[in-house]
C-alpha cells in the first residue's frame, strides 16, 4: 500500500486535517499519453485492496491495457481515519473532500489529466458522481455500479439506524457489542429477503452451512475488523454528502454530466434500488442503464456468485469502451 501525503488538508467544513495521508494503489503502467488511467473507488468498511480481485489479465481491469489507481477516503485506515490520528476530536469529513484528495493524487503523484474512466459501487459510487460534478473534464467516463450520487432517505436511515446509532449507543460497552450490533443489523437489512429463502438460501449458495455460521463468517467478520469510531466517520460522511456546494435540485446538477455514463444498479438491492438508479440514469445526458439480475442485491459486489461477476465485468466493459 502506498501512502500519499497530502500535508494540512483543508476541508469543505472550513476546519483543516493536519498531516493528512490518502492510502492507494496501482496497477499496470500509464502509458506515455497517460490516457489508459482507471480510478476505481471503495466502499464503506472496505481498504482499497479489497478491490484488487476485481483486476486480473484477461479481465476488463486487465493492467496489460490500463493503468488502475485504487484509492482510499477518508476515515478507512491506512488513510487518514479517527484511529489512526493522534487528535481528541477527528473533524468532519466530506465525500466532497475525499475527491478533492483524490484528485489532487491523480494530477500531483501521476501527472494526469483526464482519467479513461472512474468506477465505484456503493459509497464508491458517491465518489464516483462527485469526480463527474467537481471534475468534469477530468472524467472521460464513469461508471457509478449499485450506488447514487446522493443516498436515498431509505439509504440515509439505513446509515443512521444500522450503522451510526448501534455503534454510538454500545460503544460504552466495547468494541465488540458496538460492532456485532452494526453486523446483526446489516445481515437482516442489507441482502434481498429472498436471500433467507428456506428453499434455496443464499447464504448456503456462498458456502455457509447455516445461518449462524454465515452471520458469524461473513457479517461479524467484515464488521469487527472496523475500528468503531472508523465507521461512524465514514457512514456519517455518506449519509450527509451532496455532489454540489450551492445546493442545486439535483436534477439540475446532473443535465450538467459530461462523462459518457453508465450506470448500474443489481436486482432485489434495497440501499440502491434500480428504479432509483435507472431515473438518475434518465436524467444525465446519453447515460446507460443496466439492471444486473442478482439474487444477492446490494451484497453483488462482493462477487460472491459466478454470475455477479461476470455481468459487472461485463458492466464494466461496456464503461471502457471507447
Amino acid at each position: 500500500m502506498n501512502i500519499f501525503e497530502l500535508g494540512d488538508f483543508p476541508l469543505t467544513s472550513g476546519s483543516a486535517l493536519p498531516d493528512a495521508r490518502l492510502a492507494y494503489q496501482t496497477f499496470g503502467e500509464l502509458n506515455a499519453a497517460k490516457s489508459n488511467a482507471v480510478l476505481f473507488t471503495t466502499f464503506l468498511g472496505a481498504p482499497p485492496d479489497i478491490l484488487t480481485s476485481w483486476i486480473g489479465e484477461g479481465r476488463p481491469l486487465d493492467p496489460a491495457s490500463y493503468f488502475i489507481i485504487l484509492p482510499g477516503h477518508f476515515g478507512l485506515p491506512p488513510t487518514s481515519a479517527p484511529s489512526n490520528t493522534a487528535r481528541s476530536t477527528f473533524p468532519e469529513v466530506s465525500i466532497s473532500d475525499d475527491v478533492t484528495a483524490q484528485h489532487r493524487l491523480v494530477t500531483e503523484v501521476f501527472g494526469i489529466d483526464q482519467l479513461h474512466l472512474v468506477l465505484g459501487w456503493s459509497v464508491g459510487a458517491l465518489q464516483v458522481y462527485e469526480w463527474a460534478i467537481r471534475y468534469p473534464d477530468a472524467v472521460r467516463s464513469m461508471a457509478p455500479i449499485g450506488g447514487a450520487p446522493v443516498p436515498a432517505p431509505w439509504t440515509k436511515l439505513w446509515l443512521s439506524s444500522i450503522v451510526e446509532e448501534p455503534i454510538l449507543g454500545n460503544l460504552a460497552n466495547g468494541k465488540y457489542a458496538a460492532m456485532t450490533a452494526v453486523a446483526h443489523g446489516a445481515a437482516v437489512t442489507a441482502p434481498p429477503r429472498t436471500f433467507y429463502d428456506e428453499t434455496a438460501p443464499g447464504w448456503r449458495a456462498i458456502g455457509f452451512p447455516s445461518l449462524e455460521e454465515y452471520v458469524r463468517g461473513f457479517w461479524e467478520a467484515f464488521w469487527l475488523a472496523q475500528d468503531p469510531r472508523d465507521v461512524v466517520c465514514q457512514a456519517r460522511k455518506a449519509r450527509t454528502s451532496y455532489p454540489d456546494a450551492t445546493g442545486r435540485p439535483l436534477p439540475d446538477i446532473l443535465k450538467t454530466v459530461t462523462a459518457r455514463t453508465t450506470v448500474a444498479a443489481f436486482t432485489g438491492d434495497a440501499l440502491f434500488p434500480p428504479g432509483e438508479s435507472r431515473r438518475i440514469a434518465d436524467a444525465i445526458p446519453g447515460a446507460e442503464f443496466h439492471e444486473i439480475g442478482s439474487d444477492f442485491g446490494h451484497l453483488a459486489t462482493f462477487g460472491l456468485s459466478p454470475s455477479d461477476v461476470a455481468a459487472i465485468d461485463d458492466v464494466i466493459a461496456q464503461a471502457l469502451k471507447d
